[in-house]
């Protein structure tokens, strides 16, 4: 008998894979020396393990070891990022482009720069959730300083055209930032072949521990200036000051190296069960899938179901499957998704959105329960 809920809120987080907790242990309890103790035996075995782990998530990503920053996860990354490009580049110029399907973190990081002085873009994306080249390349000013574009979105998938977008970047000598948080382990990220400048990323999306993230910052063509936004010791290069978090460093290390082995295999195998899922949800009457199906990551699915009460059908999904809604719940209004607004899925319809995001270890057997229970549950809903 399988148990239940199933889980399909991958794209929230992921389980720790198993592999990488055995990597962690040792690191609470025999090798539980500080990173930064360079006199005694300790706290070298504990530099050496996190010297691994930068190196093992530098291959992923196609970097070098010396550009990875640790964090405490991509939310305090994409502030590094966006706040320190802003104060490191004041002389250059003060106007940022994004976009408005962009993750809060960088939507709020942004509004809070606004009330600095900074002035912000915020691009809207087409109908399939590709932001218009074009536009974007019209929006750079003279004073434009970054561009900050996700790499895939946490809603949708959709995966943007990163390269275009860098390419258009260099040519008007603008740093090109990217949120890679969902895209890092699920899709091949090559910074080098993709003109990123910064990036930021997290473990607990790739079967890592939470609270421990990472910012790459490119050290040449060109040479990225970073201002600290946490002082207090220089640590990680004078960039992000504070004691490492050498256990969730080390899982995170392992995890990339775990992703960088298996991603073709498991982006294959949630592919083909997503695809089982859509296909079977497309057979029920009143649905449709969000955003682009042909540039997007190959384990999501952003479905609405016509002519349902949103908060009502989570309710009844959450009972026996896991997963998460295309709208937010502020204090007691549910308000539409801001993503799904931006792709012009009317207010009913994102109200009525539900994101499955499928992982490492979803079952068949959980895709063809979870098919069954999905529509036994609509059946017994009302329309409205």
């Amino acid at each position: 008998m399988m148990q239940l809920p199933i889980y399909f809120d991958y794209n929230a987080t992921t389980p720790v894979d198993p592999r990488v907790l055995e990597a962690m242990l040792p690191f609470y309890t025999v090798h539980f020396g500080n990173a930064a103790s360079k006199n005694h035996v300790f706290g070298w075995q504990a530099d050496e393990a996190v010297t691994i782990a930068r190196e093992q998530i530098a291959a992923l990503i196609h970097a070098n070891a010396n550009e990875i920053i640790f964090t405490s996860g991509a939310t305090e990354s994409v502030n590094l990022a966006l706040k320190g490009i802003a104060e490191s580049y004041a002389l250059k110029g003060n106007h940022i482009i994004t976009l408005t399907t962009e993750h809060k973190a960088v939507l709020d990081t942004c509004k809070r720069l606004e009330q600095k002085g900074i002035a912000v873009t915020y691009l809207p994306v087409q109908l399939n959730g590709l932001v218009n080249l074009s536009d974007l390349e019209a929006a750079i000013q003279p004073n434009t300083i970054l561009i900050a574009v996700m790499y895939a979105n946490n809603e949708i998938g959709v995966i943007q055209n990163i390269a275009a977008i860098s390419a258009i970047a260099k040519q008007h000598n603008v740093l090109f930032f990217s949120d890679a948080t969902q895209a890092v382990g699920k899709i091949p990220v090559n910074v080098l072949q993709d003109g990123i400048d910064v990036m930021a990323f997290s473990a607990h999306k790739i079967y890592g521990p939470k609270g421990v993230g990472a910012l790459y910052v490119r050290r040449k063509n060109p040479r990225v200036k970073l201002m600290s936004q946490m002082d207090g010791g220089g640590h990680e290069k004078g960039m992000r000051s504070g004691t490492l978090n050498v256990p969730g460093i080390v899982g995170f290390g392992k995890a990339a190296e775990i992703c960088q082995q298996q991603m073709e295999q498991d982006a294959a195998n949630t592919a083909y069960l997503r695809n089982k899922l859509e296909a079977a949800l497309l057979q029920l009457k009143g649905t449709i899938i969000n955003g682009s199906v042909e540039h997007r990551l190959p384990h999501v699915s952003n479905v609405s179901f016509q002519n349902r009460d949103g908060d009502a059908l989570l309710r009844a999904f959450n009972k026996h499957i896991a997963v998460s809604s295309g709208s937010a719940c502020t204090s007691a209004t549910l308000q539409p998704s801001h993503v799904l607004k931006a792709i012009g899925v009317p207010d009913d319809l994102a109200l009525s959105s539900v994101r499955f995001s499928l992982g490492r270890f979803t079952t068949e057997t959980e895709v063809d329960t979870a098919i069954q229970l999905i529509e036994k549950t609509l059946q017994q809903m009302p329309t409205i």
